[in-house]
């Protein structure tokens, strides 16, 4: 290609790309980095493979269950190109450590599914003065951009405030279409490779969004806001922050005697005790598994239908992790239950706790 030529291969062979999380949009967008010729990469993943991910992270196969993320994916890109140098980062990026390990790369293709991580990435980027390249999928809809304060705008002056806990599943919990974090995920990589090879426009200042649905991609103009508390005129924050308070996640948190175990939860099945086991999912969720006995009341239709339980009655609550269900616990505290208690870590910690042949996704 004569636009890349033999100086923009050399070019990508002495550039670094730090890829924060890997999963549905950092497998693919580190295999076509990696198959391009890009000469370290960094994998950010605390995670181990799931059976639930083989969908939309087709980098994994079922003989990778319950292993390291970062790991295997390091492995699978030194066989793709074994020139390229991978460095598996197995932990969590958090306010302690995310400024050290930024701070080497030229680049940050930022994959994660959730706001926390997605502000702290930000945030560092800014502090660093190294581009953000951001995807993000839900379902069947898509976006991406390059968050490049040096140039334009970054991820605050788009989203100033977090949506509030648990308003937005996760892909796991709202699902996702599997080829759509492939595409997105490769856009991710594309664009990185733009920035590092300086060629083509970068996504800086625009916001790109794909519906799988319809197979249109719609482009919108963003702006730098003077205001930004990050990267505006007058900054307010010079230093890595609590990210989980910004997004609320604390206001999730039950007080003590609100949340029971798995295991607690079994014996008081087994006790044939009298209580309400209440599911907050979804009903799509509810028919691939549901604990015995449960009635079904999504955390939507929640407040309007409160009428249809009684506060007499002791109540479990129950979700997919455990997020949904705090919040249930919260709204029924507050409108007079008295007798409520969370199920910690949802079904999933059914699972892992109590029966390995629940079906999880």
């Amino acid at each position: 290609m004569p636009e890349v030529g033999l100086d923009g291969q050399q070019r990508l062979k002495g550039s670094s790309v730090l890829v924060v999380g890997a999963g549905g949009l950092g497998t693919p967008a580190a295999t076509y980095l990696a198959a391009a010729g890009v000469g370290r990469i960094g994998i950010v993943d605390f995670d181990v493979v799931e059976e639930s991910n083989l969908h939309r992270q087709v980098l994994f196969s079922e003989n990778d269950i319950g292993k390291s993320k970062a790991d295997v994916i390091g492995e699978r890109l030194r066989s793709i190109n074994p020139h390229v140098r991978v460095e598996p980062y197995n932990l969590k990026l958090d306010s302690s450590n995310a400024l050290d390990i930024l701070r080497n790369y030229d680049v940050i293709a930022d994959g994660t599914d959730n706001f926390p991580t997605r502000y702290l990435v930000n945030d560092a980027c800014v502090l660093l003065g190294k581009p953000n390249v951001y995807a993000s999928i839900y379902r069947f809809d898509g976006q991406a951009s390059v968050f490049y304060a040096n140039e334009g705008p970054c991820y605050r002056c788009l989203y100033p405030e977090p949506p509030p806990p648990g308003m937005v599943p996760s892909c796991a919990e709202g699902g996702v279409l599997g080829v759509l974090p492939g595409i997105m995920g490769s856009l991710q990589a594309a664009q990185t490779l733009s920035l590092l090879l300086k060629s083509g426009r970068p996504l800086i200042g625009r916001l790109i969004l794909f519906s799988a649905l319809d197979g249109r991609f719609t482009e919108l103009a963003i702006a730098r806001n003077p205001g930004c508390p990050i990267c505006g005129n007058n900054p307010t924050i010079s230093n890595l922050i609590d990210y989980e308070a910004l997004c609320g996640i604390d206001e999730t948190r039950l007080e003590p005697g609100k949340e029971i175990s798995p295991g607690t939860l079994k014996s008081w099945l087994e006790d044939g005790r009298s209580f309400v086991l209440l599911d907050v999912r979804e009903p799509y969720e509810a028919q691939i598994c549901s604990l015995p006995g449960s009635r079904l009341i999504p955390l939507d239709e929640l407040p309007r239908r409160v009428n249809e339980l009684d506060t007499a009655d002791n109540f479990v609550v129950y979700c997919r992790s455990g997020v949904r269900s705090s919040k249930a616990v919260k709204l029924l505290s507050s409108v007079g239950f008295k007798k409520v208690e969370n199920l910690t870590g949802g079904i999933l910690a059914w699972a892992h706790d109590v029966d390995p042949t629940f079906p999880v996704y």
